[in-house]
């Protein structure tokens, strides 16, 4: 004797609309003829609108289970699938440390209008996370990103060796930096042929850190840099607070778009010096020309801190 599920369902292409078995107890109910499904491995189907799955290769991830499901554009840019993949992988990353570390606060330095944080959210990590923004235009932003999560906090300054007032270069959207763009730089960006410069507050991490973790039991806070080659900056005004971080993110330089801007080998030199060990590195940008990385964000915890 058939369900009045299974009932239901043989109605529905009478009243206009298709049934698409995809597991027992599981069907696609749409408009007819408006969309498509196609295995995408095992218990796994994909589902577009107008019969666009033609196009689509599932792709297995090793013994993980997973699978990557990529369109023909996606597939023949190489460069660009690697970028978006290192960015999910390296959100990824960070947040299953947060959790192995018990991380509950995330300093987040150059935070522009809040994506790093925004990804954080979405990956599961809810402890608080403190944002820091100098400039006046994304820190706008930034705010208005933030006032609907109480666990997240902004604060408008950068942060450096010492208090301070600085002059920083604006108008290159998610690259202003306080250090001047070097020649390879101005080869690789055209954004950084014209700049105007903006004052800004300078404080030092271990000013601001009581504030930050104000209110928290047992505070294990994590520090996150993207300060465009002023990374070492920010961590030389920890002083001896660094000590209290279980772990960092640090956006390092091979190829150095900054004048001034230290290069990978001593940055990952420095922080290893104070006590934290790579967990992961993801390239962020990468020629096309030559398939070089410029930089890599690199993920470095202190083993010791481990729970």
């Amino acid at each position: 004797m058939q369900t009045l599920y299974r009932r239901l369902l043989q109605l529905m292409p009478r009243l206009g609309v298709r049934v698409t078995d995809l597991a027992p107890g599981t069907a696609l109910v749409s408009r007819r003829g408006r969309y498509s499904v196609k295995p995408a491995g095992k218990d796994a189907w994909l589902v577009s609108r107008d019969g666009s799955a033609g196009g689509w290769t599932s792709v297995p991830l090793g013994e993980s289970g997973a699978r990557l499901i990529l369109g023909k554009a996606s597939a023949a840019d190489e460069r660009k699938l690697q970028m978006a993949a290192a960015e999910y992988l390296g959100t990824q990353h960070v947040a299953a440390m947060l959790d192995l570390y018990g991380v509950n606060c995330v300093l987040d330095v150059g935070a522009n209008r809040g994506q790093y944080a925004k990804r954080l959210r979405k990956h599961g990590y809810q402890g608080r996370i403190v944002s820091f923004e100098p400039t006046e235009e994304a820190f706008a932003r930034l705010s208005e990103a933030a006032e609907r999560d109480p666990q997240w906090q902004v604060h408008h300054c950068g942060l450096g060796r010492e208090d301070t007032t600085a002059e920083i270069h604006v108008g290159w959207n998610t690259m202003n930096s306080l250090l001047p763009a070097s020649d390879y730089g101005r080869d690789r960006y055209k954004r950084f042929h014209t700049t105007r410069t903006e004052e800004i507050r300078v404080r030092r991490l271990d000013a601001v850190l009581d504030e930050a973790l104000d209110g928290i039991e047992d505070p294990r806070p994590f520090l996150k840099m993207d300060t465009q080659g002023y990374d070492l900056e920010v961590f030389a005004g920890a002083g001896e607070r660094i000590a209290d971080f279980v772990g960092l993110q640090s956006e390092v330089a091979v190829l150095r778009l900054y004048e001034g801007s230290p290069p990978m080998s001593e940055a990952v030199a420095t922080y290893e010096d104070g006590g934290f060990e790579i967990t992961g590195m993801y390239p962020v940008t990468r020629e096309a020309a030559t398939g070089r990385v410029v930089e890599f964000d690199v993920v470095m915890m202190r083993s010791k801190a481990v729970q």
